[in-house]
């Protein structure tokens, strides 16, 4: 399982081209896409499509192959395969079939968009892409909504404006959030901010309603509760800082609050009176 690049050719690996180079069939979702970046990097083995409509009939196929001619490697359009592409079933099935199967890794756009997005990372939620109809997109959404840690989704560009306005409506105009689009491309852009901020941003310009999105939106934060959490943890760690230093004192109160480690020590930090 090969990682591509999520825009700039450049950023497949040595070790990927090598793999690409070496293996005696590549499998593609769209082999006249896939074919320009081979072709960049002079990689000439033979090429043929995998998608989701022929996923299930390649599968015994592949098995084949990979008996008779020892290594197979699958590429999707962008990034890594498998997130948010067809393949598991011939993973499964290699598996199942006695074959090792590895990953070559590299490029991701989600992961990609968290690094950049300045929104807590420690804990994630990534659901894809929502639902291309307003009231199932609106359902589906909902479920998210009470959820403390971060949600990522993508989005293509001619529904991004309407699924903008969705996560306004059901998370709130104040929820923080971040777009990433066209990742790692000419146009690159990375937007932080509210959500009704961002979905003001795209709607006054149509070039930013253009390629393809990463949204990163902020867990739900509720107020008293996080005053009450902070409370708890204040008082945890005044005892446990009695008898264990901080780093100690900071993961033991992360375990039994559920809390950052982070928030902790900091917290443990101040009630101490130094930075040790």
């Amino acid at each position: 399982m090969v990682a591509t690049p999520i825009g700039n050719r450049d950023d497949l690996s040595g070790r990927a081209i090598k793999t690409l180079q070496e293996c005696h069939c590549i499998y593609a979702e769209d082999t006249r896409h896939s074919r320009v970046l081979l072709q960049h990097h002079g990689i000439v083995t033979p090429l043929r499509s995998l998608h989701e409509h022929n996923e299930a009939a390649r599968a015994d196929l592949m098995v084949a192959q990979l008996r008779d001619e020892g290594s197979l490697a699958i590429i999707s359009d962008a990034g890594t395969p498998l997130i948010s592409d067809p393949g598991y079933r011939i993973v499964r099935a290699c598996q199942d079939a006695g074959f090792a199967v590895s990953p070559i890794p590299g490029a991701s756009a989600l992961i990609a968009a968290l690094s950049v997005a300045g929104i807590p990372t420690d804990r994630f939620l990534y659901a894809g892409f929502p639902p291309a109809k307003s009231a199932a997109r609106k359902t589906w959404l909902a479920q998210f909504a009470d959820q403390r840690c971060t949600l990522v989704l993508y989005e293509s560009p001619h529904r991004i404006v309407a699924s903008l306005e969705a996560i306004v409506d059901v998370f709130g105009p104040e929820r923080e959030m971040c777009l990433a689009r066209e990742l790692t491309k000419r146009f690159e852009t990375i937007l932080r901010g509210s959500c009704s901020d961002i979905l003001n941003t795209l709607q006054n310009d149509d070039q930013q309603q253009r390629g393809e999105f990463v949204l990163i939106v902020g867990g739900a934060v509720n107020a008293l509760n996080e005053q009450a959490d902070t409370t708890e943890l204040s008082r945890l760690l005044t005892t446990l800082l009695k008898h264990m230093p901080i780093k100690t004192a900071a993961k033991v109160a992360s375990e039994m609050t559920g809390l950052p480690r982070k928030q902790a020590y900091d917290l443990g930090v101040r009630l101490n009176g130094n930075d040790t």
